[in-house]
């Protein structure tokens, strides 16, 4: 049918560069919409703040307090929005397709379909390429309602360049876990891509809205005739934790402004993970997400930008703002797929760190709705029904994602389908997953069907899964996470005593994924620089980072000159990296501790767009022929030792132990041999003591001899030989606070 519905038209200025500032000032309003009500509807808002603190916190908060405050922020908007206009273009519309969710282009237009449950309005926002305004077409609940999904075809339609977004209605029972407000523009779960600011930490451009997008004009990425996947097996894995953005925005990374910081910038950089040996990147968080909400409104924290990115706007598309030249969301699809390529014909692997626990919309306290709240919030997130529809926070981030709920499960599985089949990832690493393993009520289940979903996918099948299996309700789960013999974990308990992994299930030594060092906590320079977290630039007054980092300054805080505090600080990183390196299961190590990236104390430094965070090329290559040189050299001797990557846990004809006074607390020292079963053993002996130890090294395999490949007490090049130094036999002087490594040859 045609039809020229009645619709509101907003004047927005043309979506150049230039003007994006005035453009995406604020939510965009009309009150003369067919099947809305203005008068129902609560004051605006979307100046939110989230919490960053790994706290538990229940708000008891009252709808009226909420809607107070949102009042004046509204206003302040409003003298920034454009005026209404009375003419608007006509379009051929039919009611569309339930399925699939999203956007999609189908024989009769582009079609529009979202999820809500409990809506009983749903109105579709457009705005055309260089249009005059915001078209809004109310949906008709008789004829575009198929269930609990909204639908909407629209003839003749551009094919890209369109912005779109939803104001959704329902009822006001805040009791009841609803938070609808029809004064918003939502963004569509399902969208593919988002614009909203171009210029990553623009403040002149803060209080800016997201709306989604769609390109069906771009011919399919040609990822090339000779391309394939790099199918390491995880035993063989060495995995870098990286954030794109921190990795190449400094000045020092010698790259284009205009490509600092970007998925571009990580393929000029391709050699430097190639030369240090490592064979997959963990990337933080690269989903949408917006960098300056701490600074939309005032608070202690409001001279923050997000950099780490655990604040999830939408979960399917690549976060735009990583884009090269500031191009937009289109761009920044095409550049993150250049970027896995070029990983993998590097052959290195890609993970995605991803948050499924938790959205940007922050709590009941200062939300900032943009999506999922405005949409069906009961339905997304976890409420307690018994305290007034409060949100349940098992985040420490205001609100909880409904993960086993069967409507927000099928979107994480689609969004995960999403980045493996469209972008080629490799695999997945699940912030504070053990909220995936709670009911819709919260309560823990030992079977999550999310879980088990994941882990029996066919498109996911040959994706690394693994899990940081704790929350911030304390529910912790590692070593026995729900894991169908596919999930790997965050070894936590590897991170605090590094010892070996507790045998679960049918599971592999590589299901552990062991590390010292992750982005959340001390780099390891800071791990033997600063006995205690220096956070006060955060703006929470200290109480932010863990208080428990299990650390050792060696004798003085911070930076210092003194020369014997230098050379030991540099033996105990050392030590560490060779720890990780020899233990069996998936080592990950984080960017920068390669030439010891230094935090100044700061364990919780998620706010901080500053050299802070940002690799310091410069300070590596000053450190290029020691400190990187050994982290180098012992990543490449772990993988070409089959003994360190055992595809099953080590029994007792794999291991001797020499010296394991475990039990015995003035015990500061252990030691070890490695069997091969061809000869090659390896011996490894760790002094934690203060003085020397003569230790008595074992008998070599026969026809064979000790070589000396590592001891952290010398200076480079002498602390690791790969060749090894023949000679060594009987007994070795291990010197205070250093370690050794043996290798038995021929």
């Amino acid at each position: 049918m045609t039809a020229s519905p009645v619709v509101a038209i907003l004047p927005a200025p043309q979506l150049s560069s230039n003007n994006f500032n005035r453009f995406f000032i604020a939510p965009y309003r009309a009150s003369s919409i067919i099947g809305l009500n203005s008068s129902k509807r609560p004051p605006a808002e979307f100046f939110g703040q989230n919490s960053f603190s790994k706290t538990r916190e229940h708000h008891k908060i009252s709808p009226a307090k909420v809607y107070a405050r949102r009042a004046e922020e509204q206003r302040v908007i409003e003298e920034e929005a454009p005026q209404m206009l009375e003419t608007f273009p006509s379009f051929e519309i039919t009611p569309g397709l339930a399925h699939p969710l999203g956007v999609s282009e189908i024989e009769s237009g582009i079609n529009f379909a979202i999820f809500s449950q409990h809506a009983s309005a749903v109105t579709l926002c457009v705005i055309l390429p260089k249009s005059d305004g915001m078209i809004e077409l109310a949906l008709d609940p008789q004829k575009n309602r198929t269930v609990n999904i909204w639908h909407i075809c629209i003839k003749e339609l551009p094919r890209g360049d369109v912005l779109y977004g939803y104001r959704i209605d329902g009822p006001q029972s805040w009791h009841e876990g609803h938070r609808f407000d029809n004064s918003i523009v939502l963004i569509d779960p399902y969208a593919k891509l988002i614009e909203g600011r171009r210029a990553f930490g623009d403040v002149s451009n803060k209080i800016c809205r997201f709306f989604g997008t769609y390109d069906f004009n771009t011919l399919p990425f040609d990822w090339g005739e000779s391309y394939k996947l790099p199918n390491i097996p995880e035993k063989d894995l060495v995995i870098y934790e990286m954030n794109v953005r921190a990795f190449t925005a400094d000045e020092s990374s010698g790259l284009d402004p205009d490509q600092r910081g970007s998925y571009l910038g990580v393929i000029e950089k391709i050699p430097h993970l190639l030369e240090l040996g490592v064979n997959a990147v963990e990337l933080m968080p690269v989903f949408e997400f917006d960098e300056l909400e701490f600074q939309r409104r005032p608070n202690p924290r409001d001279h923050m930008i997000n950099t780490w990115g655990y604040s999830t706007i939408n979960f399917f598309a690549p976060m735009s703002r990583y884009a090269s030249c500031a191009g937009g969301p289109v761009s920044a699809s095409r550049e993150f797929k250049q970027m896995v390529k070029a990983l993998h014909d590097a052959g290195i692997e890609v993970i995605l760190d991803v948050v499924y626990n938790h959205t940007n919309e922050a709590d009941d306290k200062n939300p900032y709705t943009t999506s999922f709240r405005g949409i069906d919030n009961k339905v997304y997130y976890m409420v307690d029904l018994n305290n007034n529809g409060q949100l349940l926070n098992f985040s420490g981030c205001g609100n909880t994602f409904n993960c086993n709920h069967p409507v927000v499960m099928e979107l994480i599985l689609e969004s995960l389908r999403h980045w493996v089949t469209e972008y080629h990832v490799d695999g997945f690493r699940f912030d504070l997953a053990s909220v995936l393993c709670r009911g819709t009520d919260g309560t823990p289940i030992n079977a999550p069907p999310l879980v088990k979903a994941i882990a029996k996918d066919s498109v996911l099948s040959r994706c690394k899964i693994i899990a940081e299996p704790w929350d911030c309700g304390g529910l912790y789960l590692v070593g026995k996470f729900p894991n169908w013999d596919r999930w790997a974990e965050w070894n936590g308990k590897y991170r605090d005593d590094i010892r070996r992994f507790i045998k679960v299930n049918k599971r592999k030594p590589y299901h552990s994924v062991n590390f010292v060092i992750a982005h959340d906590g001390f780099t390891l320079y800071d791990l033997v620089s600063y006995n205690s977290k220096h956070n006060d630039a955060n703006g929470e007054g200290g109480n932010d980072g863990c208080n428990d980092n299990f650390s050792w300054n060696c004798g003085i805080e911070g930076e210092t000159s003194d020369a014997y505090i230098f050379a030991l600080r540099s033996r105990q990183m050392k030590n560490f990296h060779l720890a990780l390196m020899i233990s069996q299961g998936t080592p990950m190590m984080l960017m920068g501790d390669e030439y010891g990236h230094t935090r100044r104390g700061n364990n919780n430094s998620y706010g901080h767009d500053t050299a802070i965070n940002n690799f310091q090329w410069g300070q590596l290559e000053a450190k290029k022929n020691d400190h990187f040189r050994f982290f180098s050299k012992m990543i490449k001797f772990r993988q070409s030792h089959s003994v360190f990557k055992k595809e099953n846990f080590l029994d007792k004809n794999e291991i001797t132990w020499l010296e394991d006074n475990w039990y015995n607390e003035e015990s500061r020292f252990l030691a070890f041999t490695l069997h091969d079963g061809n000869g090659g053993d390896i011996y490894l002996a760790f002094n934690a003591h203060h003085f020397f130890v003569k230790a008595a090294i074992p008998s070599p395999p026969q026809n064979r001899r000790w070589h000396r490949v590592v001891d952290t007490n010398l200076k480079s090049p002498g602390d690791f030989v790969t060749e090894g130094i023949a000679g060594i036999s009987g007994t070795y002087n291990v010197a205070p606070y250093s370690a050794i490594l043996l290798e038995a040859k021929q």
